[in-house]
């Protein structure tokens, strides 16, 4: 796995690489309203609605940079980029193209997703203490999984915890079918040492070989995960300092 800062990015994808882009949410009342020049209609309805400001912000700022960052694959201006919505809300290019992304973030980060022929999903969530963290894992995850999580030492719990959240959000995000598809009926690895991956989907173990799952190293105190269904690929991560650099070409 390549890391790479902004200045090295090449705006093309070849079928075994993936980008990952790490983007600062946070940017100058300058810099939000060019984001927002970019939106769809919407896009701006429902930032519209946002009841406070810094989640509104948030909205317009990592929309307004997804569209930045596909409009260079793609060639074309980011306001003429259009979407459509899967059944479980993801958003897809429309008209249909190679080119699939999914978006995520958290305490002041987001991360891009963009590959090329396959669908892909990408979760991040920062670490924090959970008071209810066993009866989430009781009540979400599947039975092995929950039996999993206690048995480990109480240190290990928390990063062990949100590896399993993302690595089950990702694929559900992949999937595109949200809430339709419970935690507990697909099973994902996430003890410490074992590398990511899905061991079964509805007890399918053939169904889960055919997904790839990556822990993604983006931040010190932060949990990522990457789910695609394709043979396994290379993944460059590009750190972006400021969302100013969207805009150079």
């Amino acid at each position: 796995m390549s890391h790479k800062t902004s200045e090295e990015t090449r705006f093309c994808l070849s079928s075994d690489l993936i980008h990952v882009w790490v983007l600062p949410v946070a940017a100058p009342a300058s810099q939000l309203q060019k984001f927002e020049k970019a939106l769809g209609k919407d896009e701006t309805e429902r930032a519209s609605r946002f009841r406070f400001d810094h989640l509104r912000d948030a909205y317009v700022l990592t929309r307004g940079a997804l569209r930045h960052l596909l409009s260079r694959y793609l060639d074309c201006e980011p306001s003429g980029i259009c979407f459509r919505y899967g059944d479980g809300g993801k958003p897809e290019l429309w008209p249909p193209a190679n080119l699939h992304f999914n978006l995520s973030h958290s305490n002041g980060l987001a991360v891009v997703a963009v590959a090329s022929e396959c669908p892909i999903g990408i979760d991040l969530e920062c670490l924090r203490p959970l008071a209810d963290m066993q009866e989430i894992a009781g009540r979400y995850f599947c039975p092995e999984e929950a039996v999993e999580l206690l048995a480990l030492a109480p240190p290990l719990q928390q990063r062990a915890f949100f590896s399993c959240w993302t690595r089950k959000e990702a694929f559900i995000k992949a999937i595109g079918d949200g809430l339709a598809c419970p935690l507990d009926s697909f099973r994902v690895s996430f003890l410490p040492d074992l590398d990511a991956r899905l061991i079964h989907i509805n007890n399918d173990a053939a169904a889960a070989e055919k997904w790839m799952l990556h822990d993604l190293p983006i931040a010190p105190g932060c949990v990522a995960a990457l789910a695609y269904s394709a043979a396994r690929r290379s993944v460059s991560i590009f750190h972006v300092r400021t969302l100013d650099e969207l805009f150079s070409k």
